[in-house]
């Protein structure tokens, strides 16, 4: 009997705002949503952007207020508390030469090791020096444009390292923080309880970033240092590695023991993470997983990287889809006529546990994550061109949901959420994988969602937001339309795909199965298989019976009601981020031993393993 990975609850932050209670999700469908539903949404988002705080936060927007909302949220153009990509700095190689030579002044400690041969250098006192030289080799300060205007930004105003003690932290690692912590404080249910009744070896962590961290706290001042005459610190080195985002949050929101890990696979990261988790919970490994990305990818030379390659929407390709003016929100177009994908940061995570656990703590439960398939292309032309693997992701999952809910909830309520990325070639492959696979399963009108149409593309974090959007089309029913783009593109797959270009609204109890897709750079293909919160309840009840449930939503009342008291802190702007530097740390002379467990001052005893997996052998 395998456990069932049941989603117990769910943070984050991206450019649709805070993750946690759909709020993110419902950004997305704020034109489908009732009065105060939508001014609900609104008062959360300008309480987030430091608009509106604490008592003033709740009610309703003036019209210029909710306007700066609306601006300040989803894909736009890039705001210049990034870099002005009208005018981004650069270093400009130069060789200087006069007939006559060359005759200047400096300081004595910055003359260079060794001297150039045709330095003459002549001392002046006072630590100055005089030198004649016949030439020089400089770097001049210069100023260009970027052509890459657009990208899905955190909302304007908010700020992640404003919320905890920041110092020298990357963004990134600053928003897997945050992201974290919100994901905690929304579970309802205090973090010891889980590990008590879990125990500590049985929590496992499994998080990353997909491109490290490569602003100046990171990878990214490490390998410019030198060039640019500053020193290299102790922290940019250890800060820049893919697993810190699994790193802080065992060390500084979760204080774990337990199992980590950082799996990466270009942009399905999340997806990798996901399954790690899933097979540690149905092996009964784990009794609880974490699983979370963050990326923080808005940096000029990132952003060079992916343009050099032809990946990005850039600014000519942009005014040829907008003759007169850009619309820079609209820059992200899946499935439409597009010119290349929006870079976007952000950071997802969710928290399962095995069915068992989830009922017998009372924890929320938002859906279930039944498997997570992977499958690289095989012999490839190109490192970054798809392939074959996407077949068998899409094909397995959809295989497997069929053999879990059946064939009616296949073929009639289910949903895709695509890869969607908004470049020319995705448009057409991953529609054909879609529209070929669904002939071959008997699906009619499939709906097609792409996220990334808002959201821009946020590498490691983005099949994150895939699940926490349909997390929220399980609550609410109202499945996101492709808005940026007017028509499909002539050379996209469809006959048996519905891809709708606007929200669409359905019963909730109507959507069984989500299908999580991903392709990433390298051939890392992922199909996740998501269930709806009623349908892993109607498992539950089969598996532990009518009275079991009926004591579970008995002791979800306390962890709902905590939960939505942090959901009430939250909207007010008091997210209170969980950053637990130095505290609680363990005495390990106070280790208690012996040969059948072990016990860490302030956690439950771990019992040591007594029997022989491979007793068949030997």
């Amino acid at each position: 009997m395998q456990r069932l990975p049941v989603i117990t609850a769910f943070g984050g932050f991206n450019p649709a705002g805070r993750s946690s209670f759909h709020r993110g999700y419902r950004r997305l469908v704020l034109d489908k949503l009732g009065a105060a539903e939508r001014t609900d949404v609104l008062s959360d988002l300008a309480a987030l952007m430091g608009l509106r705080r604490g008592a003033e936060a709740a009610g309703p927007l003036d019209a210029a207020l909710e306007q700066q909302v609306l601006n300040g949220t989803l894909v736009r153009e890039l705001e210049k508390r990034f870099y002005d990509y009208r005018s981004c700095h650069y270093h400009q190689p130069a060789e200087l030469s006069n007939g006559d030579g060359f005759t200047f002044e400096m300081a004595a400690r910055q003359l260079p090791e060794p001297l150039p041969e045709d330095w003459q250098v002549e001392s002046l006192g006072d630590g100055r020096v005089r030198v004649r030289c016949s030439g020089l080799s400089v770097m001049l300060d210069s100023y260009r444009e970027i052509s890459v205007a657009s990208a899905g930004q955190l909302p304007t105003g908010f700020e992640p390292g404003e919320e905890y003690n920041s110092r020298f932290h990357p963004r990134g690692l600053q928003l897997a923080i945050l992201g974290a912590s919100d994901a905690v404080q929304s579970l309802g249910i205090d973090w010891e309880t889980v590990v008590a009744a879990a125990g500590p070896e049985k929590i496992s962590v499994y998080a990353s970033s997909a491109m490290s961290q490569l602003d100046p706290y990171g990878n990214g001042g490490l390998l410019q240092s030198r060039l640019r005459g500053n020193r290299v610190s102790s922290k940019q080195l250890a800060l820049g590695l893919t697993s810190m985002p699994a790193d802080f949050v065992n060390a500084y929101v979760l204080g774990s023991v337990g199992t980590t890990g950082a799996v990466a696979g270009a942009c399905a990261t999340y997806l990798y993470n996901l399954r790690a988790a899933v097979e540690d919970i149905r092996s009964g490994r784990a009794r609880v997983a974490v699983v979370g990305a963050a990326e923080a990818p808005l940096v000029p030379e990132v952003v060079d990287g992916y343009t050099t390659m032809g990946a990005l929407a850039n600014l000519d390709g942009l005014r040829k889809l907008f003759p007169g003016e850009i619309d820079y929100r609209r820059a992200s177009r899946p499935f439409g006529e597009n010119c290349g994908f929006t870079l976007g940061e952000g950071t997802q995570w969710t928290i399962l546990m095995d069915d068992a656990l989830a009922l017998e703590l009372g924890a929320t439960i938002h859906g279930a994550v039944a498997n997570v398939f992977v499958n690289a292309d095989g012999t490839k032309k190109s490192i970054s061109a798809p392939g074959p693997g996407n077949y068998l992701t899409v094909a397995r999952a959809m295989a497997e949901a069929r053999a879990i809910v059946g064939e009616e909830s296949l073929r009639r309520r289910s949903f895709v959420q695509a890869h969607g990325s908004s470049t020319p070639q995705n448009r057409v492959t991953e529609s054909a994988i879609f529209d070929r696979l669904a002939g071959a399963f008997g699906i009619e009108r499939w709906p097609v969602c792409a996220v990334k149409a808002y959201l821009g593309h946020t590498v490691s974090a983005a099949s994150g937001d895939q699940l926490i959007t349909s997390l929220g089309i399980f609550s609410r029913g109202i499945l996101p339309g492709i808005t940026t783009i007017d028509r499909l593109a002539d050379d996209v797959h469809h006959g048996n795909l519905d891809i709708s270009l606007e929200h669409t609204e359905r019963e909730p109890e109507s959507l069984d199965v989500a299908f999580l897709n991903s392709k990433g750079f390298g051939g890392n293909n992922a199909t996740a298989t998501v269930l709806a919160p009623h349908v892993a309840e109607r498992m539950l009840a089969k598996r532990h019976g009518a009275a079991a449930l009926t004591d579970y939503r008995k002791r979800n009342e306390a962890a709902s009601e905590q939960s939505a008291a942090y959901d009430s802190r939250a909207s007010r702007g008091e997210l209170n981020a969980i950053y637990r530097f130095g505290e609680g740390l363990v005495d390990e002379s106070a280790i208690e031993i012996s040969s059948a467990e072990m016990t860490l001052p302030g956690y439950p005893s771990v019992t040591l393993p007594d029997t022989n997996p491979f007793d068949d052998m030997t």
